[in-house]
Formats: C-alpha cells, structure tokens, sequence
C-alpha cells in the first residue's frame, strides 16, 4: 500500500470515529398517538438505607419507575453534579409521548435544565409539566452509563431505580423532586439508575 493511501484510510477512520462519537444521531420519530400511556410510579421508602459512591453519600427517597419518551439528552462533564450525573434525560409520557404534539414543540436543555419552546401551543402548560420531566441520571455502574449515553432522542426506555438525596462531606447538597408538577429549582428528579432498556419499536 502506498503511503498516500495509508494517510488517506487513515484520515478517514479517525474522521468516522470522531463522527460517529460527536456528531448527534438521527432522532427516531413514531406515528401520530400517545405512545407511553402510563405515569412514572414512584412509593416512599419505609426503611431508609445509604450507601456512598464516588466519595458522595445516597439516600434513597423513593422508588422509581418510568416508562419514556427520551425527548432530549444532555452531556455534561463539568459542575460539582457531573462527579455523579454524567447526563440528563428529557423525558416525555401521556400526551408528551406523542408525536403531533413534539412536531410543534422545540426542545432543549441547557445548565442542567430542560426548556419547551412553541409558537402555538398544542398542550396547555400545565399538561406540558405534568407529563415531562428533566432528570439527572446517576448510572450504578459503568454498563448503566453506557447504556444511557447510547440512548437516541425519539427511543422508548424503561427505567428502574430510586429518587435520592444526596450530600457530600463539605455540606454540599442534591435532592430529588418528589413531584410530577413542580417548576423551578429542585424540581428536577435525581435519578440513581439501576436498571435501563430501549422498548421494541
């Protein structure tokens, strides 16, 4: 092989690779209807345990499960929560799950919040609220986070795990919201994550 084509089939494998890890990927889009009927089921937890990880202290608040739209996700690498919550998910149920109404919405998120933008509103706000949610993921372990950073905006997951507080030792704080129809700070959902997988679609 000449060394002109070396360079070359060099370039373009670390092109693809740079890719294929930077560039979005393609969002998956569904047929008009309510795709995610159910509510996110959470139950207080009667015998509080805590348990440390990466140098923090977890107390679990509740359990949780959801069944989800993944409306948005978010990397985030800097902050005292990254230490914990490497990514947040947008995450839509009820009418938030379906697609005529997020063909009419633009979503984003941003500083470890989640932001709806519409010109003619398909839902009040109210329903808007009440039916998504940005939640900061803390993965249990590396398969868990490696399964959340593969997630694509459009897929169906179900999740299992528990809404939790946490504290670190120099008095630093981060609590769950325990509430579907909460806005402004602490309304998001602090989510250790034990359990992830992507719906049939």
């Amino acid at each position: 092989m000449r060394l002109w084509h070396l360079f070359l089939f060099s370039f373009l494998w670390i092109g693809g690779v740079l890719a294929y890890r930077f560039w979005p990927t393609t969002e998956i889009t569904h047929a008009p209807g309510i795709l995610i009927p159910e509510e996110p089921e959470q139950r207080s937890v009667t015998q509080t345990r805590m348990w440390q990880h990466k140098g923090y202290w977890l107390e679990p608040l509740a359990t949780f499960r959801v069944n989800a739209r993944v409306l948005h996700k978010k990397d985030y690498n800097f902050g005292r929560e990254a230490d914990l919550s490497p990514l947040d998910l947008a995450l839509g149920w009820g009418p938030m799950s379906d697609q005529s109404v997020i063909d009419r919405l633009t979503i984003s998120q941003s500083s470890r919040w989640y932001f709806v933008r519409f010109k003619n509103a398909p839902l009040a706000n109210k329903a808007i609220t009440a039916s998504s949610a940005n939640m900061h993921m803390i993965p249990a372990n590396e398969a868990i986070e490696k399964k959340l950073k593969s997630l694509r905006i459009g897929n169906l997951i179900s999740l299992r795990g528990y809404l939790v507080s946490v504290r670190a030792e120099d008095g630093w704080r981060w609590r769950s919201s325990l509430r579907r129809d909460d806005t402004g700070n602490g309304s998001c959902e602090v989510v250790w994550v034990e359990e992830v997988s992507v719906q049939k679609q």
